[in-house]
């Protein structure tokens, strides 16, 4: 009874050891409103040049049936178009699929109040492309929340010097 007793407490450790320091985001966390982008990070390096510089806030509204609308707005070619992204709740807490089931969003809460990691992977032309962004509900930058995103990157086996910080317009 002794040896069944112990293997069950060390079997508790070791699982509880194993699992990702991060938390899905819960039901219950309310994530509509104003979030910041305060740094992102990519699977490849992209060029000074072709990184946005400046990003807007992304306005998060709760749908029905737990689903959410993200909506910013961006430049092309010297104008502002605002984009709509519907974000479909799957089974799995904290996990939405977006443009039909093409891309996987991830939000994943940080131990740093306000403050999420939201998590894309996509496959485009055959490749497996994946996006990180730390957001945050303002627009400061938390010293605390951009160390808790190297260390979720690096677990994703993303590299830091990829990471960067665009400023908000």
């Amino acid at each position: 009874m002794e040896t069944l007793f112990l293997t069950v407490v060390l079997g508790l450790v070791a699982a509880l050891q194993a699992q990702d320091p991060l938390s899905f985001t819960s039901e219950e966390q309310d994530l509509t409103g104003t979030w910041y982008v305060k740094a992102l990070v990519t699977d490849r390096e992209v060029p000074e040049g072709k990184r946005p510089s400046q990003v807007s806030p992304v306005t998060v509204t709760a749908l029905e049936g737990g689903d959410l609308e993200a909506t910013f707005t961006f430049m092309k070619e010297g104008q502002c178009h605002q984009k709509k992204v519907l974000m479909q709740k799957t089974e799995e807490p904290g996990k939405y699929s977006t443009y039909g089931g093409k891309k996987l969003m991830y939000l994943q809460e940080l131990p740093v109040k306000g403050h999420e990691i939201w998590y894309c992977e996509c496959h485009h032309h055959g490749k497996l492309r994946r996006i990180g962004k730390l957001m945050g509900k303002s627009p400061d930058v938390n010293p605390g929340a951009l160390e808790e995103f190297k260390k979720f990157i690096w677990c994703k086996g993303l590299l830091e010097e990829n990471i960067f910080m665009p400023t908000q317009r």
